[in-house]
């Protein structure tokens, strides 16, 4: 499918909402668990996402002002991020989450329509136009809510979210139509292109994206 920076915008927000929502309802012990990425408790899901929401602002400020800001000093930055949440308590933990999700909306709904369109450069090297950042924080939040294993599956997600990240999935991947399953649900075929848990028995097995 087709998507506009309204859509993502939307996404974004609706799935922020989601992702606050299910981390909310967990205490500490329940953020010592494991989630459902390999490796990960659900408290490193819920850091992640916080400092994922303190990098795009990064970008968001390098729209406003013109000048380089990276969404990471540097790869171990990022990889502290992630960690910080082993060690967290629940109510710092979800603190952080909220207020970076807060800043990041705040600073995106003070750009100008020019300032959109400025190019900044992701942590993976792409130059994009600044438009790109409310894509790329709605795959954060929508298919990580599904990693925290708190009730949200890949089908509670929006269909035409679902067939924007199937598609966004096979162009980073590089994967042609003879590469797709086309015997199942959208959202399993969305959740095995993600590597996630899937019921797709004819599927071959790829290793986690995002």
């Amino acid at each position: 499918m087709s998507r506009t920076f309204d859509d993502a915008y939307r996404w974004m927000r609706d799935g922020t909402d989601l992702f606050l929502d299910v981390a909310g309802s967990f205490d500490d012990a329940a953020l010592a668990e494991p989630s459902l990425l390999p490796g990960w408790t659900r408290g490193m899901v819920l850091s992640h996402v916080a400092a994922n929401a303190d990098a795009i602002r990064n970008l968001v400020t390098w729209a406003a002002t013109g000048e380089e800001t990276p969404m990471y000093a540097s790869p171990e930055i990022r990889t502290e991020g992630i960690e910080r949440g082993r060690h967290m308590a629940a109510d710092a933990l979800l603190s952080w989450l909220c207020d970076s999700a807060k800043a990041l909306d705040v600073d995106m709904a003070a750009l100008a329509d020019e300032q959109w369109q400025r190019e900044v450069v992701t942590a993976q090297g792409r130059t994009v136009r600044a438009t790109e950042t409310a894509w790329m924080r709605t795959r954060e939040v929508y298919v990580h809510v599904v990693d925290l294993d708190g009730g949200v599956v890949f089908g509670d997600l929006p269909a035409d979210f679902l067939a924007a990240l199937v598609d966004d999935i096979r162009a980073k991947r590089g994967m042609t139509d003879d590469d797709l399953v086309t015997v199942g649900e959208l959202s399993q075929t969305a959740a095995w292109l993600a590597g996630r848990p899937h019921d797709l028995r004819s599927a071959r097995e790829i290793g986690p994206w995002l």
